[in-house]
C-alpha cells in the first residue's frame, strides 16, 4: 500500500510553525467525497479482562522481537492499563479472534504523560490537552503494517472525540522516522533523543501533531494518510468508549466536570 510505504520512507513538506491556529482559508478548502472500506480485522476499545488478556499478549510478543529487556516487565497488565484517561485498543482478526495489535493511549487529563517522567514538555504545550500513544505492538508479518496503520487512525479518530489538541509521542530509532513521515514535529530542538525511564531508558525522540490542523496539513502534502484516516469509512474501527471495568468512558468524562463544577 501507498500508505504504507510513505510512512516508512518519510515524507517531507513545509508545514506551518508549531503552536499555529488554522486559518479560515484553510479551513474553507474542499473536502473529498467520503468513501467506506472494510478491514480483515477490527480495532477497538479494550472492554473486559478478556480483551486486555489479549492485547498484553500481543504487546509482549512485539516487545519481545525488539525489546527483550522491556518485554520482560510486559507479561501481566500495567496499573496504567485502568486507570482514569487511559485507554487500551486491541486489533482483532474477525477470522478467529487472534489478537494482531495493541496500543495504549494515555490523556493528560487526570495526571502528565507517561513521557513527562524523563522530559519538561516546552511552553507551547504546557496547559494543553495532550495523548500520548504507548506500549504499541503489532503481528510480525505483513499484516502487522497494515493493523499499525488502523491503529494509528483510531489513536487520531479517539484524540478527535476527546477534543484533545495535540497527539504526543516518544519513538526510539528507526520508529520515529514513522512519525516523522506522518508530519510529527520534533518536540525538543533539534530532534534530540532523551532515555525514557518507561521505556528501559532506551533514547526516544518526542514528536507532537496538531489536531486542529491535521485535515489542512495532510491535505496540503497530498500525504496518502489523508484519504484513509479523514476521507475513508472503515466501519471496523471502533474507538467509543465504555463504562466496563472501569475502563475510562464516559463516566470519566462526567466526574471531570463535577470537578469543575
Amino acid at each position: 500500500m501507498e500508505l504504507i510505504a510513505c510512512m516508512e520512507a518519510g515524507h517531507q513538506i513545509a508545514i506551518a510553525p508549531l503552536g499555529a491556529s488554522l486559518s479560515m482559508t484553510e479551513a474553507a478548502l474542499p473536502q473529498p467525497r467520503l468513501t467506506e472500506e472494510r478491514l480483515p480485522f477490527s480495532v477497538r476499545i479494550v472492554r473486559n479482562e478478556e480483551d486486555l488478556e489479549k492485547a498484553v499478549s500481543i504487546r509482549h510478543s512485539a516487545y519481545g522481537r525488539h525489546i527483550p529487556e522491556v518485554a520482560e516487565l510486559l507479561e501481566k497488565a500495567e496499573a496504567s492499563d485502568s486507570e482514569p484517561g487511559c485507554v487500551v485498543l486491541l486489533a482483532e482478526s474477525k477470522l478467529d479472534g487472534t489478537p494482531l495489535g495493541t496500543m495504549r493511549i494515555q490523556t493528560n487529563r487526570y495526571r502528565k504523560l507517561t513521557l513527562e517522567q524523563s522530559i519538561e514538555l516546552p511552553s507551547w504545550l504546557q496547559g494543553k490537552s495532550q495523548a500520548e500513544a504507548t506500549r504499541l505492538g503489532v503481528i510480525g508479518n505483513r499484516m502487522g503494517r497494515l493493523v499499525k496503520t488502523a491503529l494509528f487512525k483510531a489513536y487520531f479518530q479517539y484524540c478527535v472525540q476527546e477534543e484533545i489538541e495535540w497527539m504526543v509521542i516518544a519513538a526510539r530509532s528507526p520508529l520515529d522516522r514513522q512519525y516523522e513521515a506522518l508530519l510529527f514535529q520534533d518536540v525538543l530542538p533539534g530532534g534530540d533523543f532523551i532515555p525514557m525511564r518507561h521505556a528501559g531508558n532506551i533514547p526516544h525522540r518526542v514528536l507532537a501533531f496538531n489536531i486542529e490542523r491535521a485535515d489542512y496539513t495532510w491535505r496540503q502534502a497530498k500525504h496518502p494518510l489523508y484519504s484513509f484516516v479523514v476521507h475513508t469509512h472503515h466501519p471496523d474501527i471502533d474507538v467509543r468508549g465504555t463504562d466496563d471495568l472501569g475502563f475510562p468512558g464516559q463516566h470519566y468524562r462526567a466526574l471531570a466536570a463535577a470537578r469543575k463544577n
